[in-house]
C-alpha cells in the first residue's frame, strides 16, 4: 500500500503530468495539422516540359507566370484537398456576373445544345477579333462561379467568349432527347444514334457568325478532354484555331476511373461524392428520360442508378446506354482524348497539379510524353493547386482571380502576338518578293 508520504509525492507530480500530456496532445494536433495542410512543402515555380523550339522559348519569355513561383494561401493553400473542396463548394471569391446571350442549337437526334455568348468588353491587345470557345467541367455550365470569373476576366482582356452548357446540366433546361452529356462529347454512330457533337456545333456556329474571328479552345477538367478530343478527331476542326489550353483533365477515362476505386488520397471518397452529384443530375431529368418513346433507359436502369456508389456503376448502367455503347470499356476508350490528342498540331498548353486528388499521378505520364515528343505541346505541372483550385493569396483569404485564370489569358495573349508577328513576317516577305519582281 502507498504511504502518506508517497501519496503526497504522487499528488505533487500530477499537475506536471497533466501539463506534459497537454503539451503532447498539442504537439500531436500541430503535427497532424502541419501534415494535413502540407505546411512544410515549399512554394516552387511550375515544372514546364517542352521541346527547345523558337515558339517555346518565346512563350517562356512572354509568360512569366510559367517560370515564377506559384504562391497559394499560406495556411491552407498547400493542401490539394482544401483547394479542391473550396473550389467545389464556392467556385471563386467575389464572383462577377457577366451578361451573355443564350443560344439554342437543335441537333440531329432531337437534342438541344445550348451555349452562352459573351461579347468582349474592350479591344484585344493585337487589335484582332479573337473568340474563346470554352468547355466547362463535368456537369457544369456557364453559370458556375469559376466560369463566370474566367469569362469576366477574359472579356476585359478583349476576348469574346462562348461557353458550352453541358447537355442536361442547366437546372431550368429540359431535355429534348433521351440522353445527356458524355465524357468526350461524342456518340457511337448508328442508325439509332446519329453523331451529335455539342461542342463542335457551338464552334461551327461561332465560325459562321464571326467568319473573321480566330479561335482559342479552352477546356476545364472533363472539358479539357472534350476540347483535345474535338481538335484531334478531325484536322478540319483545327481551322481558325490559334491554340488550345486544357486544365486539370485526366486524359484517359478508363485509367482515371480505375484509380477512382483506390483509397489513396481519399480518391474513393471523391468517387462517392461525384457519383452522388451525377445521380442527382440524372434523376432531375427522370420524367423526360422515361417518357420519351426513343429512350433506352427504363425503370430497372434507374433503380440500379439509385443503388450506385461509384461513377463506374453509373456509367455502366446509364451513361453508356445514353450513347449506344455496348460495353463500359468501349465507352471509356472512345470518349478519351488520349487516342486523338497526338493529332493536334496547334499550340497546346496542358496544365495539371501534382496534388490534384482527382487526377492520379500515373495519368500525368501521358502529357509528359506528349510534351517531350511534340514541338507544339507544353506541359505545365504545379506543386500545389488541387483540382481546379489554384487559389492565390497571402495568408488566409484568396484573391478573386486565380493563378489558373491569369495563366490561360497570359499564354493566349502570347500566342496571339506570336501569330500576329508570323503573319507580319509572311506579309513582309511577300511584299518584298513582289517589289523585286516588279
Amino acid at each position: 500500500m502507498l504511504e502518506d508520504s508517497d501519496m503526497q509525492t504522487f499528488g505533487s507530480e500530477l499537475p506536471a503530468m497533466f501539463d506534459g500530456m497537454k503539451l503532447a496532445a498539442v504537439a500531436a494536433v500541430l503535427y497532424v495539422v502541419v501534415r494535413c495542410l502540407n505546411l512544410t512543402s515549399p512554394t516552387t515555380a511550375p515544372q514546364v516540359i517542352s521541346q527547345d523550339t523558337l515558339l517555346c522559348r518565346y512563350l517562356l519569355k512572354s509568360c512569366p507566370m510559367l517560370s515564377k513561383q506559384y504562391i497559394p494561401p499560406l495556411l491552407w493553400g498547400k493542401s490539394g484537398h482544401l483547394q479542391t473542396a473550396l473550389y467545389g463548394k464556392m467556385g471563386r471569391v467575389n464572383t462577377p456576373t457577366p451578361c451573355g446571350l443564350r443560344k439554342f442549337l437543335p441537333m440531329q437526334d432531337g437534342a438541344t445544345a445550348t451555349f452562352d455568348l459573351f461579347e468582349a468588353l474592350g479591344k484585344h491587345s493585337t487589335g484582332d477579333d479573337v473568340t474563346m470557345v470554352i468547355c466547362p467541367g463535368i456537369g457544369n455550365h456557364s453559370e458556375k462561379n469559376y466560369i463566370r470569373t474566367f469569362v469576366d476576366y477574359s472579356q476585359r482582356q478583349g476576348y469574346r467568349c462562348a461557353v458550352l452548357n453541358h447537355l442536361g446540366a442547366l437546372p431550368d433546361m429540359e431535355l429534348t432527347s433521351p440522353r445527356m452529356f458524355t465524357y468526350g462529347d461524342c456518340t457511337r454512330e448508328t442508325d439509332s444514334f446519329p453523331m451529335g457533337l455539342h461542342f463542335g456545333a457551338m464552334v461551327a456556329y461561332i465560325k459562321r457568325a464571326f467568319p473573321q474571328t480566330q479561335l482559342v479552345v479552352v477546356g476545364f477538367s472533363l472539358g479539357g478532354n472534350i476540347a483535345c478530343k474535338f481538335l484531334g478527331e478531325n484536322r478540319s476542326n483545327q481551322e481558325q484555331v490559334l491554340c488550345c489550353v486544357s486544365v486539370c483533365q485526366g486524359y484517359s477515362a478508363l485509367r482515371a476511373q480505375e484509380t477512382f476505386l483506390q483509397w489513396d488520397q481519399c480518391r474513393r471518397l471523391y468517387n462517392f461524392v461525384l457519383a452522388g452529384n451525377m445521380k442527382k443530375l440524372i434523376l432531375s431529368h427522370r420524367g423526360s428520360l422515361l417518357n420519351m418513346t426513343s429512350s433506352n433507359i427504363g425503370d430497372a436502369d434507374l433503380s440500379k442508378l439509385c443503388a450506385a456508389t461509384s461513377l463506374m456503376q453509373i456509367d455502366d448502367n446509364i451513361m453508356r446506354k445514353f450513347h449506344g455503347y455496348n460495353s463500359l470499356r468501349e465507352y471509356y476508350e472512345k470518349e478519351s482524348c488520349v487516342h486523338y490528342i497526338h493529332n493536334v498540331s496547334v499550340p497546346l498548353l496542358l496544365v495539371n497539379s501534382s496534388d490534384d486528388p482527382l487526377v492520379h499521378r500515373s495519368l500525368l505520364a501521358i502529357p509528359y510524353r506528349l510534351a517531350e515528343k511534340m514541338p507544339n505541346v507544353m506541359f505545365t505541372l504545379t506543386e500545389h493547386g488541387g483540382h481546379m483550385g489554384f487559389f492565390e493569396g497571402a495568408v488566409l483569404f484568396p484573391q478573386p482571380l486565380t493563378w489558373m485564370d491569369k495563366v490561360i489569358v497570359e499564354y493566349t495573349d502570347a500566342i496571339c502576338h506570336w501569330e500576329k508577328k508570323q503573319q507580319a513576317c509572311q506579309g513582309s516577305g511577300n511584299s518584298n518578293l513582289t517589289s523585286h519582281q516588279h
